[in-house]
């Protein structure tokens, strides 16, 4: 059973850094993967993602800001967020994906971590 585990979340103030960090387990596959975030009362919405080809898209609000990486030895993929602005604060849930130049998500999701701007 694929597991994907978020860490480094918490709690910044605003115009600074955070990294997020995504590990799959139980696929040791090279994965399309995915950052979306879900404010409260708001839906789920696509943050970056990273295609098996290392194709890489964002929404607009964070373009020049966030970054999307990964690691292939470490089946980890980062999520690296400067500038960070209080409309950025939700929960950032990893997604599993397909696609070697677009990514299509499909129904694997990690547990989410927050991240909160604030001074």
């Amino acid at each position: 059973q694929v597991r994907l585990v978020e860490s480094g979340g918490g709690l910044v103030q605003p115009g600074g850094s955070l990294r997020l960090s995504c590990t799959v387990f139980g696929d040791d596959d090279v994965n399309a993967m995915a950052w979306y975030r879900q404010a409260p009362g708001e839906q789920r919405d696509m943050v970056a993602t990273i295609t098996t080809g290392g194709y890489t898209d964002y929404r607009d609000s964070v373009k020049g800001r966030f970054t999307i990486s990964r690691d292939n030895a470490k089946n980890t993929v980062y999520l690296q967020m400067n500038s960070l602005k209080p409309e950025d604060t939700a929960v950032y849930y990893c997604n599993l994906g397909r696609g070697s130049y677009i990514y299509t998500s499909i129904p694997v999701w990690g547990r989410g971590t927050q991240v909160t701007v604030s001074s």
